[in-house]
């Protein structure tokens, strides 16, 4: 090999090592909280030290909802707050849609045209509704139409160590499969999903996607690959409620490629958004 060619290839190699090494740094953590939890009080309280504490850990990208969505009625006033909190970090913010109040299209319109958001978090057990509602229905078209991805939060703990005046039962998902098949442009993200759910009702679903962080077990992961589509798993931590480590620990410990770890790091979370 002469020179000019040693330099070339050598060149075109240190640049796909680089373009590999800058796509490991990438991290999209779908599953975040931002602001006061109306329970506990959790680390995410002050935005600056929650970021600082996300970007440590390999955080470049971080889809933020909003604690007090769950139980205000002024979803104007949450949705604002969050949108100037997240506006030049790392954070995304995830509109609150609250379809059982007055006037809830206008939220939607807001979230779109006024903060320019891509994402819309809903809390159905917290705000009195089920997916057999209507509005649900309507809200999901709407989606569409605006290009907005839906993340629809299951459960936001156990029954068990919940508050026993507040107490909250998870989402019943068996109408969501027909409603998905209905509404075929809608795109429907689950947050807080465990497995005994997937398995019994969701899986066949083509435009559902899943995070993984109330997947457990050992190997939780690698199992959940080998029936669930790699390219509709993101990576999602539910911090600060659940300690963000346990997140990555849960991809360290399962055996998964290369191109199944790109997927579940960035790649699913970057496509949905384009």
């Amino acid at each position: 090999m002469n020179r000019r060619n040693f330099i070339l290839t050598s060149s075109a190699a240190l640049a796909a090592a680089s373009l590999h090494a800058a796509d490991e740094a990438r991290l999209t953590d779908c599953h975040v909280y931002l602001g006061a939890n109306p329970f506990r009080k959790l680390g995410a309280e002050n935005r600056d030290e929650f970021i600082q504490a996300l970007g440590k850990r390999g955080v470049t990208d971080a889809w933020a909802g909003s604690f007090e969505g769950l139980l205000r009625r002024d979803v104007a006033a949450v949705n604002r707050s969050l949108a100037q909190a997240c506006q030049g970090t790392m954070l995304r913010p995830c509109g609150t849609i609250n379809p059982t109040l007055p006037d809830w299209q206008e939220d939607v319109r807001r979230c779109t045209e006024d903060h320019g958001m891509r994402i819309i978090r809903l809390h159905p057990n917290y705000h009195a509704y089920d997916l057999k509602t209507p509005a649900f229905r309507e809200l999901l078209a709407l989606s569409a139409k605006h290009r907005l991805l839906i993340q629809l939060v299951v459960q936001m703990e156990d029954e068990r160590t919940q508050n026993p005046v507040v107490r909250v039962a998870p989402v019943d998902l068996q109408p969501l499969p027909g409603i998905l098949q209905e509404i075929k442009d809608a795109r429907v993200m689950l947050l807080n999903a465990n497995s005994a759910m997937l398995l019994r009702h969701v899986q066949t679903c083509p435009n559902l996607w899943l995070d993984f962080a109330m997947i457990e077990g050992v190997g939780g992961v690698e199992n959940l690959l080998k029936t669930w589509p790699q390219d509709r798993l993101v990576f999602g931590s539910y911090a600060p409620v659940f300690y963000w480590e346990s997140a990555r620990l849960k991809l360290q410990e399962s055996a998964l490629s290369p191109a199944q770890s790109a997927a579940v790091h960035w790649q699913n979370a970057t496509a949905l958004l384009t």
